[in-house]
């Protein structure tokens, strides 16, 4: 893609943005350098990732996003009302059922009962937890908890989700199995989604645009849009061009660390 291209590109995906930086940067009061000039925007139907070396920023990215972070410089343009936060631990409160955890938040916005029961039971149906909406956290499997995580934040209906490494702690077999289930909800769902992550593949694998940040101050070095479509056969982790998409990532973060 040439360089007019690119600007065309961006420009589109800036009108429609649901998620903007511009220009972000982030120096913590006792004087750590987090993030340097960050600058890029997340659309409707975009699941975008980014990848980096411990202690980048990316986290402080995402708090930045959500409202938990102050103190920045440059632009952050998100509609605070419209995002679902998923947590790297599913955060539920351990005596609440799994259909009272849903209900959460929609309770804390003071949704009528009748209402929220009717949000939480489609949300609880999208992320195939039906059946166990009497079950408390102590009773469900790591992978349960995380459904369960993500289906409290769908409750609202965001349009932007933002999810900080929430199966980094799984076993492969549970991650992969979250990752097919995480697409089947955007290709449902068509959220505007930052995702953070520690694992290549699974970046790829996931998204339509792996960012990859540097080593402190966390800036954008790399910028890779996705070219597989949205039907994403778990074959495709074993195919050439995925190897290679992961191969030029990994090249990237290598740079990072220098």
């Amino acid at each position: 893609m040439s360089v007019v291209d690119e600007s065309l590109d961006q420009a589109a995906r800036d009108t429609t943005a649901r998620l903007r930086f511009d220009g972000l940067s982030m120096v913590f009061p006792d004087g750590t350098h987090a993030l340097e000039d960050i600058s890029f925007s997340v659309a409707p139907g975009e699941f975008t990732t980014v990848v980096g070396p411990s202690g980048c920023g990316k986290s402080t990215l995402l708090r930045i996003a959500s409202g938990l972070e102050r103190g920045y410089t440059g632009g952050c343009d998100v509609d605070r009302d419209s995002i679902g936060y998923v947590f790297q631990d599913a955060t539920l409160l351990p005596w609440r059922t799994v259909q009272r955890n849903v209900e959460l938040n929609a309770e804390l916005h003071h949704v009528d009962k009748d209402e929220r029961q009717r949000r939480a039971a489609k949300a609880i149906e999208l992320v195939n937890l039906t059946g166990h909406e009497d079950k408390y956290p102590k009773q469900l499997s790591g992978g349960m908890k995380m459904r369960c995580s993500l289906a409290r934040s769908l409750v609202l209906n965001p349009g932007v989700f933002l999810f900080d490494e929430p199966f980094g702690a799984l076993d492969e077999i549970t991650r992969e199995f979250l990752n097919n289930e995480l697409l089947r909800l955007f290709a449902l769902e068509k959220f505007a989604a930052l995702f953070i992550t520690h694992s290549i593949a699974e970046a790829v694998f996931l998204s339509t645009r792996v960012l990859v940040m540097s080593a402190r101050p966390g800036r954008i070095i790399g910028d890779y849009e996705v070219p597989f479509g949205a039907e994403r056969p778990h074959d495709l982790r074993f195919e050439p061009a995925f190897a290679e998409l992961c191969g030029r990532i990994n090249d990237d973060l290598k740079g990072a660390h220098a």
